[in-house]
């Protein structure tokens, strides 16, 4: 909101620039002001404090994206001008919380610890002052305390306290204002000495970690000085998504939405592979085709690296829309590869290569469920692609009935492989499939209690990359859809046994293993049938060599260490998530800015499963969760 008046000229600060931040203020809605100074002002709701940045004679970038970063802030081209707005804001906000801190942040004019003769990295220079008021002082310890937390990847930082801003030069901030004021300013370190460049990594770092700091410090005075009661300090985060945020997440959202890189990596020509397969003898590798790109590449690449994320003004937002825009354009390089060696090393780089440790997991898990895998206990009832069709309908039905956007669909295809996919909204049944009567459910609540559930769920978000998926989300979604299908106690040995096994030939095909070479290891060495290690070949075959077979035993292992350390499973159902970004659902939550999900599985009121998630919080291996006398 920009406060003018009739002419199109600034407002002047004695005409509607108080009278509309006043009103702004007493409405509890969200203010936005531009101020005719070059300055703005933007609170998107009560809260008690501020963050100030003063422009000065010396650019300061980071301070100013920290201050921009608060629910609350304002950037002045004066401290005068600071000031008053200052006033305006503490006394609306002292009077409805009790209590209110001016934090200040600024940049010193030179990183004065660094010299060019230099043997090592110094620390960096971090000035700190607060009065001596108790409330005040334990924010000035939080912030200290904060700030030499964080583990530095090139400097620390070495923090000098005093009681006031005296020894800077001219007149101080908290020298003209009447409530309490914590200042920082710190040495501009992700400047490049001499010519003024930047170091765009080091600078979103500082920017982050002061930002935090920040918060810590004004939650400390809170939790001394006002009668708020904060549950974490980054419920004090923005809980208003700016316009740049929006106008980006759907940019991102349309370019992800232009192709579907699983099905683009699909072989449409399984059923045939396998003949051809069968024909030779089982010792010459298939041919697998692959449907044409429906994009241009490069016109996606323009696209996705035209989207700006310079105006977000939320240090977490931004870290998240960078990741997925490096995500999208690793997947692009890799269909732009498709069907040469270039798409596995590249994948490499999108998946990761498989840990030792995963490999001896798998390994592990394959010894021990030997002697059952040629076993003749599961039942021999198979059902066909219409039966596995009509249950997946009966489930949507139930989802739709709890919440009628979930308007999923289901189609039935010729060109995929055996078995079940998601994309999109969409379910794809490949009409080969043939399925054990006992794994129809599981299956079901893999790919509609998990993938289609956190898609409608990420769609009911404020912002569709919870639909689209997080940077990395597929790990932690695969192995929360492995999960699922034990507690509805669909776990079959045979079933883990696969999972097993695609991380060793997934391990085997990044060393270089050709597909005749990991089909032999799979069948002489761990006892798979022609069919079974055929199938897992394709996979981790497919389009020249990917690496996401191995991740579902890697994110069976997320959830399972997850849920033993006493974690919840309901952030993962407000959208696609990694694992390491758990601890931003739980902060974008507590900001506000997160809805709770719209729909849980129906997999959590299988007659069993809060007894087989017990288990799991207790200590369970993936082989006890095929092992156990409910199967």
């Amino acid at each position: 909101m920009s406060a003018r008046p009739d002419d199109g000229r600034p407002a002047r600060v004695d005409e509607a620039w108080r009278d509309a931040l006043e009103e702004g203020l007493k409405s509890g809605k969200p203010v936005r002001l531009e101020l005719e100074d070059g300055g703005r002002v933007h609170v998107d709701r009560p809260v008690p404090f501020v963050c100030v940045h003063v422009m000065g004679e010396h650019a300061a970038d980071a301070a100013r994206q920290i201050a921009m970063a608060n629910a609350s802030y304002v950037v002045a081209g004066s401290i005068e001008r600071a000031a008053e707005v200052i006033d305006v804001i503490g006394g609306a906000m002292a009077e409805r919380f009790g209590a209110f801190i001016v934090l200040s942040v600024d940049e010193l004019g030179q990183d004065a610890l660094l010299t060019d003769d230099a043997p090592y990295l110094p620390p960096f220079e971090i000035i700190l002052s607060a009065p001596r008021a108790p409330a005040a002082q334990a924010a000035a310890d939080a912030f200290e305390s904060a700030a030499e937390a964080v583990k530095a990847k090139f400097r620390s930082p070495r923090i000098e306290r005093c009681a006031s801003e005296e020894g800077k030069g001219g007149q101080s901030l908290s020298s003209l204002t009447r409530f309490v004021c914590l200042s920082v300013s710190f040495a501009p370190i992700y400047r490049t000495p001499g010519d003024g460049g930047i170091y765009p990594a080091l600078r979103e770092r500082v920017v982050a970690n002061i930002y935090d700091a920040g918060l810590k410090a004004i939650a400390a005075f809170i939790e001394q000085a006002s009668h708020l009661k904060l549950t974490t300090h980054r419920a004090l985060g923005r809980q208003v998504f700016v316009d740049a945020v929006r106008s980006a997440d759907r940019s991102i959202d349309e370019i992800a939405s232009m192709f579907d890189f699983l099905l683009a990596a699909t072989p449409i020509n399984s059923a045939a592979a396998w003949q051809e397969f069968q024909s030779g003898g089982y010792q010459r590798e298939p041919r697998l085709l692959y449907r044409p790109l429906t994009i241009r590449i490069d016109e996606a690449k323009r696209r996705l690296f035209s989207i700006p994320f310079d105006h977000f003004e939320d240090p977490v937002l931004h870290a998240l829309y960078r990741e997925k825009q490096q995500e999208l354009d690793l997947q692009l390089t890799m269909l732009a590869a498709r069907d040469t060696p270039r798409f596995r090393e590249v994948g490499r780089a999108l998946y990761g290569s498989v840990r030792s440790s995963l490999q001896r997991a798998a390994h592990a898990i394959l010894r021990e469920t030997e002697a059952q895998a040629g076993g003749t206990s599961e039942p021999v009832d198979h059902v066909d692609c219409h039966h596995v069709a009509s249950a997946a309908a009966k489930m949507i039905e139930r989802y739709n009935a709890a919440c009628p956007g979930f308007d999923a669909t289901i189609e039935l295809r010729d060109d995929l492989p055996a078995g079940l996919m998601v994309s999109g909204r969409r379910l794809l049944i490949a009409r080969d499939t043939m399925l054990l009567r006992n794994r129809v459910e599981a299956l079901l609540s893999h790919e509609i209690g998990v993938h289609l559930l956190t898609y409608f769920n990420g769609s009911s978000q404020g912002l569709w990359i919870f639909r689209s998926g997080l940077a990395g989300y597929e790990g932690v979604q695969e192995g929360l859809a492995v999960f699922a299908e034990y507690l509805v106690g669909g776990m079959t040995v045979r079933r883990l046994r696969l999972v097993a096994a695609r991380v060793v030939a997934c391990a085997a095909m990044l060393d270089g293993a050709a597909f005749q070479e990991v089909y032999d290891l799979l069948v002489k060495e761990h006892g798979f049938s022609a069919r079974d290690a055929f199938g897992i070949c394709v996979r981790v075959h497919r389009s020249g060599g990917l690496a996401k077979d191995a991740i579902y035993l890697r994110g069976l292992y997320q959830v399972l260490d997850h849920l033993r350390a006493g974690g919840a499973l309901e952030p993962f159902w407000m959208g696609k998530i990694a694992a390491s970004h758990f601890h931003i659902m739980q902060e974008l939550g507590e900001r506000g800015l997160l809805k709770a999900p719209v729909l849980t599985p129906l997999f959590l009121n299988h007659s069993q499963a809060e007894a087989r998630l017990q288990r799991a919080r207790d200590g369970l291996s993936p082989v006890d969760m095929a092992a156990t006398e409910d199967f």
